[in-house]
């Protein structure tokens, strides 16, 4: 099997090398085809790898970066300060082909705009958009953007839904379903934009476009793939995760208050493993940057050990789909699609 290099930002995060080297350790372990540059202080990540056993360190090696982008650090700054932290010469790694993907848990902004600008936007996509995963009533739901871009254009919204849906087809979704997000389901709901982004996209005739969708319906499978800005995105996946978070600490709470309840909870361990393994947000961490020519994965800044390692696994899968060079072959159904609309 062809090894897969992952380039990984080994700094960024809140918990930085710590939490990103065992993550790597762990992806190693599971995917034997993966190698893995980590991108970063060298003696800092040098203290880390010190017992690293023989079978791992042949396919991990430190690439010195001296900076570290941080998450007050403003993005249009980061295109000319901070020219060697790690976030940076990982993306020049993918750059010049010397990965297949970046993996970075630090700042979205400055991740999004370093991306435009070392690895450039595929022709015909206005800006990126960060996709990912969420669970849903019989399997996963996928959205898109998550807050590269907090306002979006019609024509941006239209992007976003092509990208989502050739992303599932190339997983192996046959006609991806594929909604806008709105505050109602009939046509005269939500902003100028969405509207006229709804008016590109029922001409679509390459798109499975099924119409508007509510934020309760998203749960319900009723669509594949689920459009919006990246303001309504993000408020959208910070909420799902709360509640998750929330209704887990509750259960836990009202499970132990009666020794009934807590023999009751003992005798069904398995089925509450099995709901918070499926439930679980560090399940679902890892998001890719659709548009730009290579392949990006974004983390949770937050991420644990376990999260972490479920972006690593995502960037591994994606980079074998190929998935930017794809979507630049398929970019030609957007041609004139928003503009005879108007």
């Amino acid at each position: 099997m062809t090894a897969t290099w992952l380039a990984v930002d080994a700094m960024s995060g809140d918990y930085g090398p710590r939490v990103i080297v065992p993550a790597c350790f762990s992806a190693l372990r599971r995917n034997s085809s993966l190698q893995i540059i980590l991108v970063g202080d060298p003696a800092r990540l040098s203290l880390l790898l010190t017992n690293t056993p023989a079978e791992l360190s042949a396919r991990l090696r430190v690439h010195p970066a001296t900076e570290v982008v941080l998450m007050e650090d403003p993005p249009a700054r980061m295109l000319r300060g901070k020219p060697d932290s790690s976030m940076r010469v990982a993306l020049q790694l993918v750059h010049d082909g010397q990965a297949a993907a970046c993996v970075s848990a630090g700042n979205t902004g400055a991740l999004m705009a370093l991306a435009r600008h070392v690895l450039k936007v595929i022709p015909g996509i206005d800006r990126p958009a960060i996709m990912t995963s969420l669970p849903a009533a019989s399997g996963p739901v996928h959205l898109l953007d998550l807050g590269a871009n907090v306002d979006a254009t019609a024509d941006q919204l239209v992007q976003f839904a092509l990208m989502g849906s050739l992303a599932l087809e190339l997983d192996g979704v046959v006609q991806p379903r594929v909604a806008l997000l709105n505050i109602g389901i009939e046509s005269i709901k939500g902003s100028q934009q969405v509207r006229l982004a709804a008016s590109c996209l029922e001409q679509a005739g390459s798109l499975n476009y099924t119409g508007y969708i509510e934020a309760d319906a998203v749960f319900r499978n009723e669509a594949d793939v689920v459009v919006c800005d990246g303001f309504t995105g993000n408020v959208l996946l910070k909420t799902t995760e709360g509640v998750a978070r929330l209704m887990a600490s509750q259960l836990r709470e009202e499970a132990g208050r009666t020794l009934w309840r807590k023999l009751l909870a003992l005798l069904n361990r398995g089925l509450w493993r099995e709901l918070g393994q499926r439930w679980s947000p560090d399940r679902y961490n890892g998001a890719a940057l659709l548009g730009v020519n290579g392949l990006v994965i974004k983390s949770h800044g937050g991420a644990g050990e376990r999260a972490f390692l479920a972006a690593l696994e995502l960037a591994a899968r994606m980079s074998r789909e190929d998935l930017p060079a794809r979507l630049a072959q398929r970019l030609d159904a957007l041609d004139g699609l928003c503009r005879a609309a108007r």
